[in-house]
């Protein structure tokens, strides 16, 4: 028995890792491309772009093992079931729990991997992605405003500078800023410097210059001395303030009577059921894959996405009820979990009686 139970999960396992990957890869390139629009202006090296990837990652963990878990054990045990492997074993006297027992296994280590990533690593994780993306703008971006051309890093701003002494002091600066669009303006500037403020906020501090507005018909100029621009890039960081906060900072801010406490809370169920959910599909995967027949892995991939599918419209469409305040927050964000849940255990029982 210890041998059959070791070969299954070794195949279970090596199965899991690749679906793995490949979730992760398939969900990453919605967020790489916008990381890439991000930083392709600033010019982030391929090392910085990797640093990304990588701190990316425990964000979609939390996601991707419930899914890569549940298509592991469809894939696994549809293979199984297909060569009649099952049918054998339950023939010589193996029960249906028995031959659970490797998904009991790697589910229980995917519940405590999801656990910490819930609980720390995924807040972390993002924390380190933010003050990466500051850190390459940080020595990046005065490099990428070059001498004699426009730049257009900013949002509804251009850029030409005549020379640049140094890494961030400019000269004979040229700017059109054209964020208000009824009041669009011309900045002339002798000389300039660039720097990061608080957050990822990019000043530039213009010496001796005037400002032209134009507004319908009318003109007005200004002079001045001193005058500091706050510059936003063309794309927004992509990054949300709760996925830096840990359950019990969550937790904190719900208490202290956040304004955004809908938000709060959605996360909050969000980091505690999808962990569950892994403890749920060691007992819904293998019945499951009876269920697919002879299809083999085909099968199974399909009934795993349709599985999954159902299970995130329903725990989106209880989300947007809550924040609408047409249910509860604890009735929108557990309900599909529990149904999951009713159906798994079912559907085990049934297995396991025939």
């Amino acid at each position: 028995m210890k041998i059959i139970h070791r070969s299954i999960l070794k195949e279970l396992t090596f199965t899991f890792i690749l679906t793995l990957a490949f979730l992760n890869l398939i969900l990453m390139m919605e967020k790489l491309l916008k990381l890439s629009r991000f930083l392709s202006g600033v010019g982030a090296s391929m090392i910085d772009m990797a640093k990304l990837i990588f701190y990316l990652q425990p964000q979609l963990l939390l996601l991707t093992i419930p899914m890569a878990l549940l298509l592991s054990v469809l894939l696994t045990y549809g293979r199984l079931n297909l060569d009649n492997e099952l049918v054998i074993l339950r023939v010589s006297g193996m029960g249906f729990n028995g031959i659970s027992k490797p998904v009991f296994i790697l589910g229980t280590l995917c519940f405590f991997l999801n656990i910490a990533v819930s609980l720390y690593i995924g807040p972390k994780s993002s924390i380190w992605l933010k003050n990466e993306i500051k850190s390459v703008i940080t020595a990046r971006l005065p490099m990428a405003i070059e001498e004699g051309t426009f730049n257009t890093l900013f949002k509804d701003i251009v850029i030409m500078i005549r020379e640049k002494p140094s890494q961030d002091t400019f000269r004979d600066i040229f700017i059109y800023d054209g964020r208000d669009k009824n009041k669009p303006k011309v900045l002339m500037a002798k000389d300039g410097k660039i720097y990061m403020s608080e957050g990822l906020n990019t000043n530039l501090y213009l010496r001796e210059g005037y400002i032209h507005i134009a507004k319908g018909d009318s003109t007005t100029e200004l002079f001045f001395e001193r005058y500091n621009m706050i510059l936003r890039l063309e794309s927004d960081i992509p990054s949300r303030k709760n996925t830096e906060l840990t359950p019990f900072e969550l937790i904190k801010e719900m208490r202290e009577g956040s304004n955004h406490a809908s938000s709060l809370q959605l996360e909050l169920h969000r980091r505690l059921s999808l962990p569950l959910l892994c403890i749920i599909i060691i007992f819904l995967g293998p019945p499951l894959s009876l269920m697919g027949g002879k299809s083999g892995r085909l099968g199974g991939l399909s009934l795993g996405l349709g599985v999954f599918t159902i299970y995130y419209v329903l725990l989106i469409y209880g989300e947007n009820l809550v924040k609408a305040g047409k249910i509860s927050h604890y009735v929108g964000a557990w309900t599909p979990t529990i149904i999951i849940g009713l159906l798994g255990l079912y559907l085990f029982r049934r297995a396991s009686n025939k």
